[in-house]
């Protein structure tokens, strides 16, 4: 609320860009406006992100990688996420370095509205391995380890069976991942706030296997071919590697939380689309 005291995370990736100047300048300034703020700084690999519960308010300075971290770690505590982009192309993270000031103020204020975006639930089980949760807001992947090995993948959606995909892997994406590693495998490109997941075979060995969209109440389970010798791995959001094994399953739906990222207001989903996959509509398209 407008008028309250405040505590805010801020996650910055050392490795980006003016990250260290900026975390700093709006430590000031949430400070000057009677926030109480704590930083976390990190080069490389991040490590195990700190405790978010009891935080009003999660800062990402980075770009979208950052901006997925922070994620996983804020919606179990119901914190929402300010992203700031510090890299590339930015799809998640939505505020440039020089709107940080208004956007920071558009959010003591009470003005900016968080957009609620879906997260995937993964669960590995392992055989007599055991089971392992995660969450991911883009996406989880099965694949080979290795170059290039095409492997036999029995997938069902709900308990139907779509028979086996041969390819190099299948990603399962939210709609907000729809716009990373899914797209570039071919994949369709869905509203980041629709309630749906991606399936979207990599690199088919059959053209038949073609991404598919379906209701984000459906269970997703993928089952690794047995009496394969190559090996096998779940990769969560680009960022965490599971080793599987022969006969271990994945199950892929929708988790119960939903993470709040705040996006400007000032720019539409379509128009960022335009922008950033350079959508022009000239010759040069």
């Amino acid at each position: 609320m407008p008028g309250a005291a405040r505590r805010v995370l801020i996650v910055a990736n050392l490795d980006k860009d003016d990250s260290g100047s900026l975390s700093r300048e709006m430590r000031l300034r949430l400070e000057s406006r009677g926030a109480e703020v704590d930083l976390f700084a990190f080069s490389g690999a991040p490590g195990e992100a700190p405790e978010p519960r009891g935080y009003d308010l999660a800062v990402s300075l980075g770009g979208d990688g950052t901006v997925l971290y922070t994620a996983r770690a804020a919606v179990a505590a119901g914190v929402p996420v300010l992203p700031f982009n510090l890299g590339r192309l930015g799809f998640i993270a939505g505020f440039q370095r020089g709107e940080w000031e208004s956007a920071i103020d558009g959010w003591l204020s009470g003005l900016l509205v968080p957009s609620p975006r879906a997260m995937l639930e993964i669960r590995a089980c392992r055989g007599g391995r055991g089971e392992e949760s995660y969450l991911a807001l883009n996406d989880g992947v099965v694949s080979g380890q290795g170059i290039a090995k095409v492997i036999g993948l029995e997938v069902r959606v709900s308990g139907t069976s779509l028979g086996t995909y041969r390819s190099d892997g299948v990603i399962v994406a939210t709609p907000t991942g729809s716009t990373a590693y899914s797209l570039a495998a071919g994949g369709p490109v869905l509203h980041p706030e629709m309630d749906a997941m991606i399936l979207n075979p990599i690199c088919p060995f059959t053209l038949w296997n073609r991404p598919l969209v379906v209701p984000g109440s459906e269970r997703i389970e993928v089952e690794i071919e047995r009496g394969k010798r190559t090996g096998f791995m779940l990769t969560v959001d680009g960022q965490e590697t599971v080793p599987l094994a022969p006969g271990d399953r994945v199950c892929f739906s929708r988790a119960a939380e939903r993470v709040r990222i705040y996006s400007p207001p000032s720019r539409s989903f379509y128009e960022v689309l335009r922008t950033k996959l350079s959508w022009s509509g000239g010759p040069d398209a």
